[in-house]
């Protein structure tokens, strides 16, 4: 090994132990399993290791010519890569394709959610054989796309802003629109609970426990605290809903929330009627990575905890999101609380290969996402962005748009060449029992 390549493979130890340590000591089997998992490809490490993109972009890749201090602050995802994008049913009753999952959302450079998402692209384009050419195109069309929607919607206003539905969408995204249409919520109840004695309960196993009677009181009061913080229209429910009709803890949910608790709840729906039942999540919520690199006192202090953040944020950048979405605590550690959704289906790149497809798709997504960066601002019911961001961003780059969209393409290819070399270390890192506490 290199001496470049080892001083790497320090950084990568250092920087993964500096975000995970504490939570690997109380759970080193969860981060085994997490660890796994992003062994398994450039794109799975690129997925579980925000933060080592974020300590980069501090570091070798600094570069951001077109950040000054209100693009600097702008409320963005965190995590803005190719795989969290899909379907919701929002607040309205309307099925629509957008971004998803705002675990790791905060206010911080707008630009480090276009070059994650960027890099994204790259690693994908790698995994399909595609040439650096295509990619360049690829990276490129969601770039244009995403300043051209950010200019309408600054020069239209609100009335700009237009979401990715049933009657807007188009191949590849209109499928998967209509695919999450076909769902139904009997479906999503039949594959996680069980009615014994006329009456649903969770069913155990894979994953799933039963809780003691102490755990269930203090989950059941942390829900009773929850309640509040739930959009104003979802006070409406009849008198029968929200009531709990079983709590079961959740383990190994996901690559980004490995040895964190999880729990789900089963409630009473809007009727007696057992088809009608609701199942809830609460996850304990962690600081996101790219909190550790904005120093910005105001925004860390606009937060209770993490789990008003994580859902004072998706309020924030997803409009007309889930009318379940709350917060509370639960033994000191900020929650957040939402559906598991029977509408909910996630865009699955192994079906997008062709640059055909994909040009459409990246297109959408590019306007997807300058849609979410311009609604949490001067002109949203959040008072931590006070000015206009899709005004200031397209300030920012001016009439130097090949200069941004260059910008973005060479970060792509530099950043997944980068991503390719870090997973082989950190491969080699893990198997050979260099990470501490695993």
């Amino acid at each position: 090994m290199t001496q470049s390549a080892q001083r790497r493979s320090a950084f990568i130890i250092d920087v993964l132990t500096g975000e995970f340590g504490a939570s690997m000591a109380l759970d080193p089997a969860a981060f085994r399993r997490k660890f796994r998992k992003m062994a398994a490809s450039p794109f799975a490490f690129y997925r579980g290791s925000a933060s080592l993109f974020y300590a980069d972009q501090r570091g070798d890749f600094a570069d951001d010519r077109f950040l000054d201090d209100r693009t600097s602050r702008v409320w963005i995802h965190g995590d803005l890569h190719a795989e969290n994008f899909g379907t919701y049913m929002n607040a309205s009753g309307q099925l629509v394709f957008n971004v998803n999952d705002f675990d790791e959302a905060y206010v911080g450079p707008f630009s480090w959610d276009l070059k994650r998402f960027a890099a994204s692209v790259a690693l994908i384009g790698y995994a399909k054989a595609l040439s650096d050419r295509v990619i360049s195109g690829l990276v490129g069309d969601f770039a244009r796309s995403y300043l051209a929607e950010l200019r309408a919607i600054a020069t239209g206003g609100d009335d700009a802003i237009g979401s990715i539905t049933l009657d807007t969408a188009d191949g590849v995204l209109l499928r998967v629109l209509q695919q999450a249409r076909l769902n139904t919520r009997v479906e999503l109840l039949a594959t996680q609970t069980t009615i014994d004695d006329y009456e649903r309960r969770f069913s155990l196993g894979d994953g799933v426990f039963e809780v003691d009677a102490v755990t269930r009181e203090r989950v059941c009061a942390a829900y009773e605290d929850y309640l509040s913080t739930r959009p104003a229209s979802a006070h409406r429910l009849r008198p029968v809903a929200a009531h709990v009709k079983d709590v079961v803890l959740r383990k190994g949910v996901g690559i980004g929330s490995a040895g964190l608790p999880s729990y789900n709840l089963l409630l009473e729906g809007h009727t007696q009627a057992l088809e009608n039942d609701v199942v809830l999540y609460m996850k304990q919520a962690q600081v996101p990575a790219v909190a550790r690199h904005v120093d910005d006192e105001r925004v860390r202090g606009y937060f209770r905890h993490q789990g008003h953040r994580t859902a004072e944020s998706q309020r924030a950048l997803q409009a007309y999101a889930d009318p379940w979405l709350g917060f509370t605590e639960l033994d000191g550690a900020g929650q957040l609380v939402a559906e598991v959704s029977p509408y909910a289906a996630d865009l699955d790149w192994a079906d997008v290969n062709e640059p055909e497809e994909l040009t459409g798709v990246l297109s959408h997504l590019g306007r997807a996402v300058a849609r979410m960066h311009s609604v949490a601002d001067d002109e949203s019911s959040h008072d931590l962005v006070d000015y206009s961001t899709e005004e200031s961003i397209v300030a920012a780059v001016g009439d130097d748009v090949d200069d941004f969209v260059a910008y973005l393409v060479d970060f792509a290819h530099a950043y997944g060449v980068r991503a390719r070399e870090d997973h082989q270390l950190f491969v080699d890192v893990f198997r050979n029992g260099r990470l501490p506490g695993v």
